[in-house]
């Protein structure tokens, strides 16, 4: 690898690593901690970011208070008074659902005194499940699946998720009825939406049981005789904006996806390098996408438009990956598998893309980089890149070739981030 190429690397791992940071809870939940209160402060929430967040809270809270908080295998972080649970996720277990009941049970009956703040993050969703009783850990496990393997998007697997649970779609607030509830959020969602951020437990939704049983049948997702009547008779309706129960809830956005863009933005313009943000919310398949910005890309080198090189293209959001292959997925590798067949080695041209969370897919990698030279290290080592991308087995790819980026728990998630960089 000669200097420039790994000069190009290192700009790109250092992009990366300002947008983690700047989303990282040490720095984003100090400036919201509340007063303390009259009553009791009690803490809870989910996520793969809700250890950190809990940790972040309770040195800066100026007051006495309990709680709980469930986070994914290998994100804990030591907390003197809020209690750290450890469940699986993408898919639900035993742990999360017992969690799911002991954070029910911890708020309720609040009187108006009480405060309970809700530490919220991507992945919360699978952490923090209550599925209705005729709905067991299993068949939520298989649903869930499903709808990882189907193509859907986040907003349509949350709409899923939102109205087969007992703690979504702002049952937890209204489970806190009449306390003060405050949301501490991070998002990972493209939009920030805030139902979709882990399937909102705090916020109203617009959406209804129709929806969610519209996307079960658009991807074919198996469920019993039993739910499906009660979803179309309506019996799992989620609480809507009108509810009483939500007029004490407050929610703050304290790390988003575009902030993490921003702070890539400044990272590269301090090194002297003019970035164009493309969007926080791109969606799509994750293929289909490297495609798009490929062209883009082309059209920068060899015409400077809509950018001068030396230059960076930024973008987030979450793609998609609908699994035909044996490969574990992960669509940031399958992104940039794509975006390096689409530029054919194109000189002058590198880019990483990486979920925020430190895991892409199925597998424990955040993502990958590639290079002009990431075709011709592979075609070296007698491999088929088309043939890694049809199988979606991207991640095998960057890691046959040393390309693979790893950075463990981050302990943050602000969805996936992508940077393209096009020397001058």
């Amino acid at each position: 690898m000669t200097s420039s190429i790994t000069a190009n690397a290192q700009l790109l791992h250092s992009l990366f690593e300002a947008a983690l940071d700047v989303a990282q809870p040490q720095r984003c939940v100090p400036k919201y901690i509340p007063a303390p209160c009259a009553g009791r402060t009690i803490v809870i929430g989910a996520g793969k970011a809700s250890a950190a967040m809990a940790q972040s809270f309770e040195k800066n809270f100026d007051g006495e208070l309990t709680g709980l908080v469930v986070t994914r295998y290998g994100y804990a972080v030591p907390c003197e008074r809020i209690k750290i649970v450890e469940a699986a996720h993408p898919v639900p277990d035993e742990n999360g659902l017992q969690a799911a009941k002991d954070i029910l049970e911890l708020v309720s009956n609040l009187s108006e005194k009480d405060h309970v703040v809700v530490l919220i993050s991507g992945g919360g969703s699978a952490l923090m499940p209550l599925p209705y009783d005729e709905i067991s850990l299993e068949d939520k496990q298989a649903i869930n699946s499903a709808l990882l393997k189907c193509g859907a998007n986040i907003i349509e697997m949350n709409t899923v998720r939102r109205h087969l649970s007992q703690i979504k779609g702002g049952r937890l607030a209204a489970a806190c009825y009449p306390a003060k509830v405050t949301s501490l959020l991070i998002s990972d969602v493209p939009g920030d939406d805030l139902p979709a951020i882990a399937s909102g437990p705090t916020v109203a939704d617009v959406t209804t049981c129709a929806d969610a049983l519209a996307v079960i049948d658009k991807y074919n997702i198996d469920i019993s005789d039993q739910v499906r009547v009660k979803l179309q008779n309506g019996e799992y309706e989620s609480i809507k904006p009108d509810d009483p129960r939500l007029d004490r809830c407050e929610t703050k956005l304290i790390a988003t996806p575009q902030l993490a863009l921003e702070a890539a933005a400044k990272r590269a313009k301090a090194l002297g390098i003019n970035s164009l943000i493309l969007g926080d919310s791109i969606e799509g398949e994750a293929k289909e996408v490297g495609k798009v910005m490929a062209g883009i890309a082309r059209q920068v080198r060899t015409f400077s438009q809509p950018i001068k090189p030396p230059c960076i293209l930024l973008s987030g959001g979450e793609t998609t990956v609908t699994l035909k292959g044996d490969g574990v997925g992960g669509r940031n590798v399958e992104f940039l598998l794509s975006l390096a067949i689409e530029l054919q080695g194109q000189p002058g041209v590198s880019a990483i893309a990486c979920d925020t969370d430190g895991v892409d897919g199925g597998a424990e990698i955040a993502g990958a980089i590639i290079t002009e030279h990431t075709l011709n290290d592979a075609y070296q080592k007698g491999m088929v890149p088309f043939d890694f991308l049809q199988n979606n087995d991207a991640h095998t790819f960057f890691q046959s070739i040393g390309q693979s980026v790893i950075t463990g728990p981050t302990l943050t998630n602000v969805n996936d981030f992508r940077a393209i960089f096009i020397d001058g």
